[in-house]
């Protein structure tokens, strides 16, 4: 199994940009494809951003197509997702999840597809 840490979460501006990290550790990330979710009080966890085993392919949820960007290096076992132009509804606990996959072009979307889930990362974001 694997272990996922997330950082880089913070309180920053409207318009701000702010880089979140999550750490595998465990088994062999390049095993796993990868995503973030976010969750906000008295909310089901959203995804958010998906990223297959070989960094081929990604998929990201409409409200956060051409400001966020998720990214993997499979020789630190890290994924990223960089955040440009944050706005208020944003704000929430950014987690990171990690599913087990055959295929190496394939994401998945789907919150029950992910196994492993990191313990998240408050992002904040003041109007």
């Amino acid at each position: 199994q694997v272990q996922l840490v997330e950082s880089g979460g913070g309180l920053v501006q409207t318009g701000d940009s702010l880089s979140l990290s999550c750490a595998a550790s465990g088994d062999t990330f390049s095993r796993y494809a990868m995503a973030w979710f976010r969750q906000i009080p008295g909310k089901d966890r959203d995804f958010v951003a998906a990223i297959s085993r070989s960094a081929a392919t990604t998929f990201y949820v409409d409200s956060v197509k051409g400001r966020f960007t998720i990214s993997r290096d499979n020789a630190k076992d890290t994924v990223y997702l960089h955040m440009n132009s944050l706005k208020p509804e944003d704000t929430a606990v950014y987690y990171c999840a990690a599913a087990p996959s055959q295929w190496h072009n394939t994401y998945h979307i789907a919150h029950e597809e992910y196994e492993y889930w990191g313990q998240g990362t408050q992002v904040t974001v003041s109007s």
